[in-house]
């Protein structure tokens, strides 16, 4: 049985995926790693160990991992890509110093370390559609900065000590749990929300600018399938291409209209979220992750928008 630790528990994908791995592997068995101000509520705090944990003291790390026999740790701090663009130098401090701080202590304790990476981390040079899984990487944020980074760090680690360290490059991820904290691809999970609530969509992002998605369920499974797969077979670690879906806004707008026809949207485009999207791949390949570890999502757009939309009515009340 695993012994968890999930730091960034309460952020976008740690708040489900914390969940997820405790029905997994026991409640007992998964701890809640957060920051003061961010604190685990509701089930998420009731279900299971939570302790404070802020990447950037590694002292802190390293007595959770031995208070807790902590065999796996899923690092999931970090700026989202237009935050980071706006505060640099802390995204350089979570996404760099606090991942160093967190290979030290999987190095002295034997743990194996979960690091997502993005497809922030390619740039506008690399090859936009069906972009490889081992291409140029020159991202011109310091999102995709730190994100290549933290690949090339992790890789370190597994090749000089021993580390076992495995991530995904996550598409936009799409969720009715958590709300968007401040991604380029958030557009996608704003028009669901306003087309629940009857209110028309101001979308930042121009028709015409394609980006990966990805609806939670898979992300979830792709973090916890990579951790699970058979080293023996991996190939690459840090990062494997992982893709769902690719679409434009248009093409999710006219998607929920065919379930909400009384939507509407309109563009004022955001010029910094605009630039990041512009410099991002159109569409992954993610044949490696296929191959090695049997990567498959299970979602489409249409069947993400249905379920969207359903689990949205409830939560919202409408």
């Amino acid at each position: 049985m695993k012994n968890v630790l999930i730091i960034g528990s309460t952020g976008q994908i740690g708040s489900e995926l914390t969940m997820k791995l405790r029905g997994i592997y026991g409640n007992a068995n998964v701890v809640a790693g957060y920051i003061p101000g961010a604190e685990p509520k509701g089930e998420l705090a009731e279900s299971g160990p939570k302790e404070i944990v802020d990447i950037t003291n590694a002292q802190q790390i390293a007595d959770v991992v031995k208070k807790y026999d902590i065999d796996t740790i899923y690092n999931l701090a970090a700026l989202l890509s237009a935050v980071a663009e706006n505060k640099p130098q802390l995204a350089w401090k979570i996404g760099i110093g606090g991942l160093m701080n967190t290979l030290e202590v999987a190095r002295e304790h034997h743990c194996a370390v979960f690091t997502p990476s993005s497809i922030g981390s390619f740039g506008p040079n690399a090859p936009k559609d069906g972009t490889p899984q081992d291409t140029i990487q020159q991202p011109r944020t310091m999102y995709g900065v730190t994100k290549v980074s933290g690949e090339l760090l992790s890789n370190y680690y597994a090749l000089k000590f021993g580390v076992d360290t495995r991530s995904v490059r996550f598409p936009g991820l799409i969720s009715y749990v958590a709300p968007p904290g401040g991604g380029t691809t958030d557009y996608a999970v704003d028009i669901y929300y306003s087309a629940v609530r009857g209110e028309k969509f101001i979308c930042p992002i121009k028709a015409g600018t394609f980006m990966d998605m990805m609806y939670m369920p898979d992300a979830l499974r792709a973090a916890i399938e990579i951790m699970e797969a058979d080293p023996s077979r991996l190939q690459h670690r840090n990062s494997f291409n992982i893709a769902s879906m690719s679409f434009d806004p248009d093409i999710i707008y006219r998607k929920i209209k065919e379930y909400v026809p009384s939507f509407e949207m309109e563009y004022q485009v955001d010029p910094l979220r605009q630039a990041i999207a512009d410099s991002w791949p159109n569409r992954l390949d993610d044949t490696c992750a296929r191959i090695e570890w049997d990567w498959k999502p299970e979602y489409d757009l249409d069947g993400m928008t249905r379920d969207m939309l359903e689990k949205l009515r409830v939560k919202l009340g409408k």
